[in-house]
């Protein structure tokens, strides 16, 4: 691999993110600031932004009594601060209202059409304003959509342009089998085994709502919005304006998604990219959903948390930290504000605050002086297992793995007693000790700051510049405790 390219869900601007979904782009943060440690920055492309065409937007920017392109504007630029906030560390932010997109998705659509794959036709069936997609009425649950149940299933008859997708699904079945690295967890490629057995021609344009990209020849209809947003991941590395840069990056290595977008991005995606006449994407990774307190995290609740609410009071990186390391990335699991405390002071504060610390404090009084640089065989080894379980996706497991070297190195400096050492007289040959103990000891807080580099970037940051410097000194806690 000399190249590596992740790109996140696009965000609707329906309403500004939470932290249900700032957990998909730190997990993808985490890919990307690993990949350029490997590759080089210059190797590594990050993508993320919002999905700001179709019915939902325009319907939100009506209820709030703002022109359609001011309000996804504002919900554009408090998704960006949010994951500003985070520390994600993206190399675009990309916007579907932006220009270089509309001549993107166009020249995909003249593309496809090229190909036969586009015809006009009546659809006449049933639609979900949630997650502006089409239904059968086998795929819904007691009459309603799945995803969102309390929205009603609106029955829909237009003159629209179909894309011919039932022509891809001997293809679609084929990759999915041959290419098992393509949908990950692997459970999650049966179920779309399922699905593209099911597959039918879609309508690919709307006519009942102007707010999305005019079609290409005639523009009293819209391109529906799914195949537009797809559409942005090629956008992102410069498909038109920079081919070079598009080559360099395409196809894309992994797009992170939830597992209600799955469908769209394995089956529909990948044909319209072979109908265009360009390579599918890698590996599409699903991640799993969160809850707060066991419940669903949803506006008719109430229980909103933007990521920006903890991280102004717990730091970026305890947030990031807690998130990657008491969840599985591709299931389902719980979160709470109680449970983010109890790690910060367990975990960081107890944990690689105190640890970090005490050394320094160590190196301080016994005024250590590092004379080069050593490296043991513990992180060559440590380092194999950390790269197979982030190449698994396993971030929990990963951060388990380093929080065992702050074990084991709180462990080795209990047994050493190094704070007796230094209470011997001058001259006393055991005073010797006290150097290789605390050598060891810097050694392997140098080494736990290089792992945890895509975790928590600003605390590797703080611990690197603190412990690389010829002298060792204390400095303010990492994670003072909350009380």
């Amino acid at each position: 691999m000399n190249k590596f390219y992740i790109t996140t869900a696009i965000d609707y601007v329906n309403d500004t993110i939470h932290v249900g979904h700032a957990f998909q782009k730190i997990a993808a943060d985490v890919l990307a600031r690993y990949y350029r440690t490997k590759l080089g920055k210059e190797n590594v492309f990050f993508l993320t932004g919002t999905d700001e065409y179709g019915q939902k937007a325009e319907k939100a920017a009506k209820e709030a009594g703002l022109d359609t392109q001011a309000f996804a504007d504002k919900i554009a630029k408090t998704d960006q601060r949010q994951q500003d906030s985070l520390n994600i560390s993206y190399d675009r932010f990309i916007r579907t209202t932006d220009p270089d997109h509309l001549k993107v998705a166009q020249e995909i659509w003249k593309r496809v059409n090229k190909s036969g794959d586009i015809y006009l036709d009546r659809y006449t069936g049933l639609y979900c304003e949630g997650c502006e997609a089409y239904y059968t009425e086998k795929e819904l649950v007691k009459g309603r959509c799945p995803l969102h149940p309390n929205l009603v299933i609106k029955k829909i008859s237009e003159e629209n342009y179909f894309f011919r997708w039932s022509k891809y699904k001997d293809f679609l079945i084929g990759h999915i089998k041959n290419n098992p690295e393509f949908i990950f967890p692997r459970h999650r490629a049966n179920e779309m085994l399922s699905f593209a057995k099911e597959i039918n021609d879609i309508p690919i344009s709307r006519t009942n709502f102007s707010w999305g990209i005019p079609v290409p020849g005639d523009p009293d209809q819209v391109i529906y919005v799914w195949f537009d947003a797809l559409i942005n991941y090629l956008t992102g590395v410069g498909f038109l304006e920079n081919n070079k840069f598009f080559a360099k990056f395409w196809p894309a290595d992994v797009h992170i998604l939830g597992k209600d977008n799955l469908r769209w991005h394995s089956l529909l995606w990948p044909a319209m990219l072979r109908s265009a006449g360009i390579e599918p994407p890698k590996t599409i990774l699903v991640n799993g959903f969160l809850t707060l307190n066991g419940e669903k995290i949803s506006k008719s609740l109430g229980n909103i948390i933007r990521p920006s609410d903890w991280v102004d009071k717990y730091g970026a990186d305890a947030l990031r930290y807690y998130l990657l390391r008491y969840t599985v990335l591709t299931e389902d699991s719980d979160i709470s504000e109680e449970k983010l405390v109890q790690a910060y002071n367990g975990d960081l504060a107890n944990g690689l605050g105190n640890l970090v610390a005490r050394v320094a404090k160590l190196c301080e009084t016994a005024r250590f002086r590092q004379t080069s640089t050593r490296k043991s065989g513990h992180i060559i080894m440590e380092k194999k297992r950390y790269d197979r379980l982030i190449s698994e996706y396993k971030f929990n497991e990963t951060l388990s793995l380093v929080w065992e070297k702050i074990t084991n190195l709180d462990r080795y400096i209990n047994e050493e007693k190094p704070w007796e050492l230094l209470k011997l007289p001058e001259g006393d040959k055991k005073l010797q000790n006290i150097e290789s103990v605390l050598a060891h000891a810097v050694e392997q807080i140098q080494e736990i700051a290089i792992l945890i580099i895509p975790f928590m970037p600003d605390t590797a940051e703080i611990i690197k510049n603190q412990f690389e410097a010829p002298e060792i000194i204390s400095g303010k806690p990492l994670f003072p405790r909350i009380i």
